[in-house]
């Protein structure tokens, strides 16, 4: 019995420590989350070895002019002769590295501002709920452009850090509103009990169940980061003599591609752009089913849940011919003659009626009979 005990315990316990895994696995499980991670990994590799995978130098002439897409020229050429495929390879690079630094500079920023004014309060609350409420107000599209406007060089870097100064507003007016609703709960008063220090709380007691929160604030500053630097590029406030996406778009524009039937020039920049904003979306729609369980459509989970107003019964099942045997058998009552009436049974409330009295004829005259 002792053997049969332990036995019991460890498979409960390894019951226990499979419920967490199969919880963190499936993130990784869900269909949208693998689209999207594996969409964004082919950017990331053509953004590490764009340079080396080119065919072409991107800002060397070629004598194929206004070249529609062939083997040799996969997306065409422009108006020089430069190869459009060597220029959509080198210019990934700047997109991501703009898109992931401004992100993750906002995203520090946002942690730092909004958890320590969620969970201090008092005039440190106010006066950074006060600086975020300045930096939300302020459109943030032009405040970029009007800064790097100013600045004497506009590199990749450079466009990242201003973009990643002038967007953590948002992202940390949802942290410190958050922060506000996990103060009061019971296990950090229990550790503001036990002396624990005000650094050791946020960390270690606030910050893991932030996580979710921070995770999608983040993938959102990517999309706004890239879609910003792009535009930038596009209109000519970024250096346009680093290749990126919105690079070629701007030089599409200039020589008026669209007027002249090219549009091998800014089709494969526009679908780039396209593909890295769904992968990033369906990666935060993953994370969205991750933290509300209501999202999520699990359809390997197929256990039977009852339902209002459903009740389950067995079907019939063919009777053996030893369960037949076995089975006692009761005479069938044969069914009431045609003539015969069954009497009903009288309601539990109303009395039997009196078998001794017979109800009397009716005599009285019919109107169709003048005796």
């Amino acid at each position: 019995m002792a053997l049969q005990a332990t036995d019991s315990a460890v498979a409960a316990a390894a019951e226990t420590d499979a419920a967490p895994r199969r919880d963190r696995l499936r993130f990784l499980r869900n269909g949208k989350t693998i689209v999207g991670l594996s969409i964004l990994g082919v950017f990331v590799l053509l953004g590490i070895f764009g340079e080396m995978l080119a065919p072409y130098d991107p800002s060397a002439r070629g004598e194929e002019i206004m070249a529609s897409p062939s083997w040799d020229h996969p997306f065409g050429t422009t108006q020089t002769g430069q190869d459009i495929f060597s220029q959509i390879l080198v210019g990934t690079r700047g997109v991501l590295v703009v898109g992931f630094v401004a992100a993750i500079l906002a995203t520090v920023l946002g942690v730092l501002i909004g958890v320590t004014a969620g969970y201090l309060g008092g005039f440190g609350d106010d006066a950074l709920s006060s600086l975020s409420n300045i930096f939300l107000v302020i459109p943030g599209l032009p405040l970029i452009i009007i800064i790097t406007s100013f600045l004497p060089e506009t590199n990749d870097l450079t466009i990242a850090a201003v973009i990643g100064l002038t967007s953590w507003a948002w992202g940390a007016r949802v942290l410190r509103a958050q922060t506000l609703s996990l103060r009061g709960r019971d296990y950090v008063q229990a550790a503001r009990a036990t002396g624990e220090s005000t650094w050791r709380i946020i960390v270690f007691e606030l910050l893991p169940n932030l996580t979710p929160v921070i995770a999608t604030g983040f993938i959102g500053t990517v999309i706004f980061a890239v879609l910003s630097n792009i535009t930038l590029a596009f209109i000519g406030i970024a250096d346009i003599s680093e290749w990126n996406w919105g690079t070629v778009l701007f030089w599409a524009q200039s020589n008026q591609a669209l007027a002249q039937d090219a549009w091998w020039w800014f089709v494969p920049a526009g679908l780039c752009i396209a593909l890295l904003g769904t992968s990033l979306a369906l990666i935060n729609y993953g994370i969205d089913e991750f933290i509300n369980p209501r999202l999520r459509n699990d359809k390997t989970d197929r256990s039977v849940r009852m339902r209002v107003g459903f009740t389950p019964v067995l079907r019939d099942q063919p009777v053996t011919a030893v369960a037949r045997d076995a089975a006692p058998t009761v005479p069938a009552q044969a069914p009431p003659a045609p003539d015969e009436t069954v009497p009903d049974e009288p309601a539990p409330d109303e009395p039997a009626p009196d078998k001794s009295t017979k109800a009397a004829p009716d005599r009285s005259p019919r109107k169709d009979n003048p005796a």
